[in-house]
């Protein structure tokens, strides 16, 4: 039997879960908390096998408050409940401690299979998520553009034409076709159009 705990803020996310965990034969619900205050009230009671943690709390950040748990009861298994796809922040509560992360719009499945696999060791992250985490590698691996080709891209990107764009930041036309050439180097990429796509598609602007 895998005991569950959660902590969130919202009364509609609290029995959302509770509703679609109750009846599961290889779960115990042993409740919830809405502050960090109230979770670490009942923790020194009991703890469960599976912590189930809101990013956004009031008092403190779900993010330290992860930290702050495994640091206190390293055999808890925290999941990381947000409704933040930013990879940064789930990389962060990774990084704290969590051994799996959920959006909160996570299907009945999901979420047992999340707390069935942490019990085992194991991470786990959504689809969804994991998704998020590979493009941001991916992106952390392309080279960056510098501040001046940021500038020129963004004004290509708006339509102006490159003696357009050599009026606005005080350069010569050369000077903005060589960005505009280095930039498709840079990228390995074809042609104008093709660069402002692969920019847009990997938040380079």
């Amino acid at each position: 039997m895998i005991k569950v705990f959660i902590i969130d803020d919202h009364q509609l996310i609290l029995e959302g879960i509770f509703t679609l965990l109750k009846d599961e034969i290889d779960i115990e619900w042993l409740g919830s908390a809405k502050t960090p205050e109230e979770l670490n009230l009942f923790l020194l009671k009991k703890q469960p096998d599976v912590l189930l943690m809101d990013i956004n709390l009031p008092q403190k950040s779900g993010l330290d408050l992860c930290l702050e748990v495994k640091n206190k009861y390293p055999a808890i298994k925290i999941i990381g409940l947000s409704t933040s796809d930013q990879a940064s922040v789930i990389r962060k509560m990774m990084e704290n401690g969590a051994s799996g992360y959920l959006l909160k719009d996570a299907l009945k499945n999901e979420i047992i299979k999340a707390i069935q696999t942490v019990v085992k060791g194991k991470t786990y992250v959504s689809q969804s998520v994991e998704e998020v985490l590979k493009k941001k590698s991916e992106n952390d691996s392309l080279p960056l553009l510098t501040k001046r080709e940021k500038q020129v891209l963004e004004l290509i990107a708006e339509g102006f034409t490159n003696p357009q764009i050599a009026d606005k930041l005080f350069l010569d036309v050369t000077t903005i076709n060589s960005h505009r050439k280095n930039m498709l180097t840079k990228y390995n990429l074809s042609n104008t159009a093709v660069l402002i796509k692969f920019a847009i598609t990997h938040n380079l602007i």
